[in-house]
């Protein structure tokens, strides 16, 4: 974060970067809003997306880490994953079984809203600080608790449960709010249709043979690999798609390289370490401007 404002041209420039890839506000704390919820329209030039809610810096898809993340402020987008249990109850979860990350085993879509409450998470070793577990919210929850007070980002892992998607974030006036995400263009397409903001993923593989000016008419959104070929991510910048976000970025040089290439935001696990390292490069600072 931007804690003074230096003299010289240069440094105020990239103080200007800063406090745009960073919300445009200082010392840590979450963006503003006033009566209705923020918007996607509120977002800063460049946004930082916390992954997972910043999954190398708290407990994936975690309540306790989401909420970090939106106080910390170093991001201004938090992303989830949702799954749909057996009875059809949307809830915050990455994997479709629960080995990984909770202290149980199976599927996710076995249980049912009573079993739920029985999951613990098992927050991963190496986090900068100690976790406790916690049950992993439903996507109602994690709406009800920051819908409408920073913008979300949620990628449907099953489609099958996209209407009772669509329904929570509707009935919570939270069209303009959320991002839905997929990997899959005809179900970016439906969201489209259910009249929700469009996220689309691509992997670098599926870059190389996209022609993603296909799909700009529905998607609002298009997420890039930041692995992918500079022609690729290039390609992907002109398609006319309204923004071209990168992931999962790791390093300050994948962002400064991301940037250059003409991407508008920046999707990591580390949006903390990012934000204190200054964007640099050849063409990047007038890039993060839009110049």
């Amino acid at each position: 974060m931007v804690t003074s404002i230096a003299s010289t041209g240069l440094a105020a420039a990239a103080s200007v970067v800063a406090l745009t890839l960073t919300g445009g506000h200082a010392g840590g704390s979450p963006l503003e809003w006033g009566t209705g919820p923020l918007t996607v329209d509120s977002l800063p030039r460049v946004p930082y997306v916390a992954h997972r809610g910043g999954a190398r810096e708290v407990p994936e898809n975690s309540m306790s880490g989401l909420m970090a993340a939106y106080r910390r402020g170093t991001a201004q987008v938090l992303d989830f994953d949702t799954r749909v249990l057996r009875d059809g109850t949307p809830v915050v979860f990455h994997d479709a079984t629960l080995n990984r990350t909770t202290f149980l085993g199976g599927e996710v879509r076995g249980l049912d809203a009573g079993e739920w409450r029985n999951v613990r998470l098992r927050p991963r070793d190496g986090l900068p600080v100690s976790w406790r577990a916690e049950r992993p919210p439903t996507v109602a929850e994690v709406l009800d608790r920051l819908g409408g007070r920073v913008v979300l980002m949620l990628e449907a892992k099953d489609p099958s449960g996209l209407d009772r998607l669509a329904a929570l974030i509707r009935s919570r006036g939270l069209t303009r709010s959320v991002f839905v995400n997929t990997n899959d263009p005809a179900v970016a397409r439906r969201v489209h249709g259910l009249g929700l903001l469009t996220q689309l993923w691509r992997s670098a593989r599926q870059l190389r043979t996209d022609r993603p000016e296909r799909w700009r008419s529905y998607v609002d959104l298009l997420d890039v690999d930041v692995k992918a070929r500079d022609a690729d991510l290039t390609r992907a910048v002109r398609s006319g798609v309204p923004r071209v976000w990168a992931h999962t970025v790791a390093t300050p040089a994948q962002r400064d390289r991301a940037l250059s290439l003409g991407c508008d935001g920046i999707i990591t696990d580390v949006p903390g370490r990012l934000s204190r390292h200054p964007v640099r490069g050849p063409g990047v600072v007038s890039a993060a401007l839009g110049r």
